[in-house]
């Protein structure tokens, strides 16, 4: 045990490596996405994240939108706790059996405009769990679905260049 605790005490600190587009691109997107959702909305983007029965790996990419290395709040698109607050709803997962009435209640409480945004392999086409008899479908089964961003996860700089297109295409 205490070489165990020796070999980690002096093996240093251990750090991931920035993303792979640098972070002058990565600041030119998120500027991008921020100016954007201001000039059609007028304020700033509100995204309303719902698990509709994922593994949690979409979950992951999605919260590092908001650690230090994407930071996106700092641009104006901010991640809110009720749908009544939302402009976008980012949905992973297939739809489960215990998720669609969540999901539908959910897309109801929204305001108009909304958008809705399927994340990862599983909300376009189920990924790994289609053909599950505790699956409803992809998320397009369950509510209208206005951007695909597919992937297992898609990698933060995806979803972003996902929400661009679809603020770009606000009408």
């Amino acid at each position: 045990m205490r070489s165990l605790l020796l070999r980690s005490l002096l093996q240093g600190l251990a750090v991931i490596d920035p993303p792979a587009p640098g972070g002058d691109a990565l600041a030119e997107l998120t500027r991008a996405l921020g100016d954007l959702s201001r000039g059609k909305l007028g304020r700033s983007l509100a995204i309303r994240e719902v698990d509709a029965g994922s593994c949690n790996g979409c979950e992951l990419e999605i919260h590092a939108l908001n650690n230090p290395v994407y930071d996106v709040e700092r641009f104006g698109i901010r991640f809110v706790a009720s749908p009544r607050h939302a402009d976008v709803l980012m949905v992973t997962g297939p739809v489960t059996w215990n998720m669609k009435t969540a999901l539908e209640r959910t897309y109801a409480a929204t305001p108009a405009p909304k958008w809705v945004v399927a994340i990862g392999d599983c909300g376009v086409n189920c990924g790994v769990f289609a053909g599950s008899h505790a699956v409803v479908g992809p998320v397009a089964a369950v509510v209208p679905v206005d951007l695909h961003i597919p992937g297992c996860p898609p990698p933060p700089i995806e979803i972003l260049k996902g929400l661009i297109g679809l603020v770009d295409g606000m009408a």
